[in-house]
């Protein structure tokens, strides 16, 4: 029996293996044998399962159901960590902590368009900046005005790629950020 559906032999899919070997780690994680850390250490949590990655082969583990999968994960995982560490902290507390991160992704966004981020090399491809600056603007609105947005846009938010663009690396940071502050009001 499979976990996932699978695609065909001629497609390209997750490795079952990896994505198995993986989800056994999650389970004895989700049953208290091993919390916190990395998946590279043998402990999990839910910034280690947003940072997973699995290698592609023929005949896979279909990509959708997989990553749908590990959201869902994700938000398990989170949803435990935000309540052990507001349990450890009291509500004040935590509250305090999440807005002073808020306050420090609004600090990013507010920056002039164009400049949020630092620049890719002008021979390298980075995120487009337009696009950025677009779902940034849409984070502000968020964070400012509380306008409606999922944890899920920001998660499968895809940007153009652009010579001399924003840094990748810069931005996913930033995007990751955000997801932790969304999780942790929930």
């Amino acid at each position: 029996m499979t976990t996932f559906p699978t695609d065909r032999r001629t497609k390209r899919g997750y490795d079952t293996d990896e994505v198995d070997a993986f989800l056994a780690l999650a389970r004895k994680a989700y049953d208290g044998e091993s919390v916190g850390g990395s998946a590279e250490d043998g402990a999990l949590d839910a910034a280690a399962i947003r940072r997973t990655a699995f290698g592609l082969r023929r005949g896979g583990y279909r990509t959708g159901a997989v990553d749908a999968a590990l959201e869902r994960l994700e938000d398990v995982f989170a949803e435990r960590e935000r309540e052990q560490e507001r349990a450890r902290l009291g509500d004040e507390e935590w509250f305090a902590r999440a807005r002073g991160t808020a306050q420090v992704i609004l600090n990013r966004l507010n920056r002039d368009t164009g400049h949020r981020f630092a620049r890719a090399n002008p021979l390298s491809y980075g995120y487009s900046r337009k696009d950025v600056d677009r779902f940034a603007a849409r984070l502000t609105r968020y964070f400012r005005d509380g306008k409606p947005m999922s944890v899920d846009e920001v998660r499968t938010v895809v940007f153009r790629a652009q010579r001399g663009g924003y840094q990748e690396a810069q931005v996913d940071m930033l995007l990751d950020a955000v997801v932790d502050v969304m999780l942790a009001v929930r």
